[in-house]
C-alpha cells in the first residue's frame, strides 16, 4: 500500500493496526516521504523527499524475535549487492558508510506475539544529506547511476518473504559471512572505555560476542558496546 507521505510508516501502520483498519491482504506500506522518520532507540532519520526507500513490512509472527532483524538485513544484502555488509546488529553499511537501518517492533500481548513490523529506510538516490548522521551513503553515489525505487521496493519485500521461508540455520550463516568487520582485530568502545577485539560469534538472543587481544570473551547487548569508525 502506498501514502505520498506520512510521519512514520512504522507509525501508521500501528496506528492502522490497531484500529482494525489495516486491510488484511496488504503486507507492505510504502512512502516517498516520513515527517519524522525513525531509527533505533529514537534516532531520527534523514530521507530527501522521493529519494529513497521508506518501507514498513509486516512480518509473520517468529517466537526469536532477533531472527526477523537478521532476516530482514540478509534480504537488503541479496537485494543490493554482496559488497555490502551488516553492521551488528542490522545496519546495512558499504565500507565503513552507513545505506540502510532497520526497526523492528512487537506487539505483544501476554505471551502472545501479534505482530511484528519491520521499518526500513534505504538511501537511494539522495545525493546529499544534511543531518548530523556521521557516515550516511547512497546507491546513487557507490554506483553512479540512478534508480528504480518502486522496482527496488518490489525486490526487496520478495525477497524478504523468501528469506523468512529459509530455514534459520542458512539464513544465520549468510548474516554471519556478511557481518561488517567479520575477520581481524578493530576498535570498540564500552563502558570502561576503547579496546580492540575480533567478532567471536552473535548469539541467537541478538548478543554480540567479542574476543579481545588477551583472549577474553565479551558479551554485549545493543547499545552496550560500540564500533569506533
Amino acid at each position: 500500500m502506498y501514502i505520498n507521505s506520512t510521519n512514520s510508516t512504522n507509525t501508521l501502520m500501528k496506528e492502522l493496526l490497531a484500529r482494525g483498519e489495516w486491510p488484511e491482504k496488504e503486507r507492505c506500506l510504502y512512502t516517498s516521504f516520513q515527517t519524522a522518520g525513525r531509527g533505533q532507540t529514537g534516532n531520527r532519520w534523514e530521507s530527501e523527499e522521493g529519494k529513497n526507500l521508506l518501507c514498513s513490512i509486516l512480518l509473520p509472527p517468529n517466537k526469536n524475535l532477533y531472527f526477523l532483524n537478521i532476516a530482514v538485513g540478509v534480504a537488503l544484502v541479496r537485494v543490493i549487492g554482496e559488497d555490502f555488509t551488516i553492521k551488528w546488529p542490522n545496519d546495512i553499511y558499504y565500507r565503513d558508510k552507513k545505506i540502510a537501518g532497520i526497526l523492528i517492533e512487537n506487539a505483544i500481548i501476554g505471551n502472545e506475539i501479534k505482530y511484528s513490523i519491520a521499518g526500513i529506510g534505504l538511501n537511494v538516490n539522495q545525493t546529499t544529506f544534511v543531518s548530523d548522521a556521521p557516515n550516511p551513503v547512497s546507491l546513487k553515489q557507490i554506483r553512479g547511476q540512478e534508480f528504480d525505487i518502486e522496482r527496488l521496493m518490489s525486490h526487496l519485500f520478495e525477497t524478504v518473504q523468501s528469506v523468512l521461508n529459509e530455514s534459520e540455520q542458512e539464513v544465520w550463516s549468510y548474516y554471519k559471512a556478511h557481518l561488517y568487520r567479520r575477520e581481524g582485530f578493530w576498535p570498540f568502545e564500552d563502558k570502561n572505555g576503547p579496546f580492540e577485539a575480533r567478532i567471536a560469534d552473535v548469539l541467537p538472543t541478538g548478543e554480540i560476542v567479542l574476543q579481545d587481544q588477551e583472549g577474553k570473551e565479551r558479551i554485549y547487548h545493543f547499545k552496550q558496546v560500540k564500533y569506533i569508525i
